[in-house]
């Protein structure tokens, strides 16, 4: 008999999550500054990135409620995601339908008065995202940034930045995710 060979180890498994993580300290206002991806979507599209801020809640001490506001086609839409713990503190799953619609979340590193970096999954595809408590963050935090965005295999020809004005401050539409 043939073995069957091992499951392919998942990018995010050699991502180490933030050490001591507290999610409380996750919680509050936070604006996306930059974002590594190869996706084709966000490459075609990057000339009409929005500004873009997320609202972070604790549920129940262990599950993060994330509420994303961005304009689209102008107007302010909202993103509810809930986000179940993952098998290790610091990481979490967003269970979608159907296959290849759950995404795995890492907080890789952060410092909670002005950045987390985050990772995300979906199938074999792994992003890279920077959010800062303001819309602009440190260079000492983008060269952090970029080395998180290096060590998956990405690169500033994939990196994105977000304009920093133009913010929505409610939505005129809302979407759930679960």
């Amino acid at each position: 008999r043939r073995r069957r060979p091992p499951p392919a180890q998942s990018p995010l498994d050699k991502v180490a999550a933030q050490q001591g993580l507290s999610l409380p300290q996750l919680s509050g206002r936070w604006f996306l500054v930059s974002v590594a991806s190869r996706c084709s979507h966000l490459a075609e599209h990057s000339h009409q990135l929005e500004a873009t801020t997320v609202m972070v809640t604790v549920l129940d001490g262990e599950s993060l409620a994330i509420s994303t506001l961005r304009k689209l086609d102008g107007m302010c839409w909202e993103i509810r995601q809930r986000y179940l713990p993952a098998q290790a503190p610091g990481r979490f799953l967003l269970k979608g339908h159907g296959h290849g619609s759950k995404v795995d979340m890492v907080v890789g590193e952060m410092d909670p008065s002005s950045f987390a970096i985050l990772y995300y999954q979906q199938g074999r595809s792994v992003s890279v995202k920077l959010y800062g408590r303001t819309g602009r963050v440190s260079d000492a935090v983008m060269d952090k940034f970029e080395q998180h965005v290096r060590a998956v295999g990405l690169s500033v020809d994939v990196t994105y930045y977000f304009p920093t004005y133009g913010f929505c401050d409610s939505a005129d539409e809302f979407h759930v995710l679960d």
